[in-house]
């Protein structure tokens, strides 16, 4: 991951430089779920993976299996319905994914448009992990990476004004009135 830069400083005259040693050819995903609920603090429910075997062909993002695992881990902590408000990934849209969201009456899914990622406040929350936590650092290794994500995404899941923040940017609001399906 090349890493972001923010503000900086240097001498009058002198253009600052990070230097970054070569790209690595290890793969990181974090799968991320912005819980809203009238009333109580908003939360953010995440997932991380490395991916160890993508150069020998395996899979370079989190699978069907993954995002169920996820829904299930967020529907016990949450203890209530979820209703899902999803971009347009393949694997969100996998026939095993809506399978298993039709057999579960504790979830709903709704799509985004496609390329709508202003409507989606979980693009919020990568931007501001990349602003804060990731910003003017030269990762040493796979590892230092993975711990300033961890680090970053708990220092926002802390912070419900942030995750707030995120899902008014997009316009959109909590107690928006349900959809029917047309």
């Amino acid at each position: 991951m090349t890493p972001p830069t923010s503000r900086t400083w240097s001498r009058r005259g002198t253009t600052p430089v990070i230097r970054v040693r070569g790209r690595s050819q290890r793969r990181f995903s974090i799968a991320a779920l912005c819980c809203y609920k009238p009333g109580e603090r908003s939360r953010l429910i995440y997932r991380p993976k490395r991916h160890t075997d993508h150069k020998a062909g395996g899979r370079k993002s989190f699978a069907w299996t993954e995002y169920r695992d996820l829904l299930i881990a967020a529907h016990q902590q949450l203890s209530g319905p979820i209703v899902l408000v999803w971009d347009n990934l393949n694997v969100h849209k996998d026939r095993r994914m809506q399978a298993f969201i039709d057999t579960h009456e504790w979830i709903t899914a709704y799509h985004l448009p496609p390329y709508a990622p202003d409507l989606n406040p979980v693009e919020g929350i990568w931007s501001v992990l990349r602003r804060t936590s990731q910003a003017n650092t030269d990762f040493t290794d796979p590892d230092h990476l993975i711990r300033r994500l961890r680090h970053g995404i708990r220092q926002i899941q802390y912070r419900s004004d942030l995750i707030d923040g995120c899902l008014t940017a997009t316009g959109l609001t909590p107690t928006t009135p349900r959809l029917q399906p047309q």
